[in-house]
């Protein structure tokens, strides 16, 4: 398992599986409130932690027999793949991402209701808490579990948080401008696609590996 392989697979999965998605309108939402270096700070550092975690979630699954985790690793990438090009399909017109922004904003109101006095201290813990709650049991989370579990852990780490800071970066500077020009419709499938292709291209493996 090369470095490279999993940098790659990681890169490319999480920064077009996360535009769009609920932690990119969160840390627009903060952007918009708050210093935009800090708001990217406690994001970014919410999804490396998140990442890793993930990573040694998938690392754990590797003491289990080979063919297992390969064949678990290939049911959820296909799995998540139909299931995003099952709800594309369902989706009328472009699609819209009101709904994803509406929940980021839900949370974020929430958290700031009663904060008169905000700190650097606190908008980190903010973008911190927000952006981790959110992601926590999001597809991305077990998208890097099976990558984890096929790949070198280290390139997977390093290859899902550049994606996240990508995301998170656009989302800082520009996220308003972009999320209007975003199709809620293009992104799911493309992201149903994406899973598919990478639980194809792990059955390879496996049955090369049998």
């Amino acid at each position: 398992m090369h470095p490279l392989t999993g940098f790659t697979a990681g890169l490319i999965l999480i920064t077009l599986s996360e535009l769009g998605d609920k932690t990119f309108f969160i840390a627009m939402i903060l952007a918009t409130r708050h210093p935009r270096r800090w708001v990217f700070v406690g994001v970014t550092a919410a999804l490396f932690v998140m990442t890793v975690l993930s990573v040694l979630i998938g690392q754990v699954a590797t003491v289990l027999p080979q063919r297992y985790v390969q064949g678990l690793t290939v049911a959820l990438f296909l799995g998540f793949g139909l299931k995003l090009l099952y709800d594309a399909m369902r989706m009328g017109g472009s699609g819209s991402l009101a709904d994803e922004e509406a929940d980021a904003l839900e949370a974020v109101e929430e958290r700031e209701s009663g904060v008169v006095r905000w700190t650097v201290g606190k908008v980190l813990i903010e973008a911190f808490a927000l952006t981790f709650v959110a992601e926590w049991g999001d597809r991305t989370q077990f998208a890097t579990i099976a990558l984890a579990a096929a790949n070198h852990p280290v390139g997977v780490v390093l290859g899902a948080t550049l994606g996240h800071a990508v995301c998170a970066a656009i989302a800082v500077a520009c996220g308003k401008l972009i999320a209007g020009r975003i199709s809620e419709r293009w992104l799911t499938t493309i992201g149903g696609l994406l899973f598919i292709i990478f639980g194809l291209v792990a059955a390879l493996e496996m049955g090369g590996s049998a």
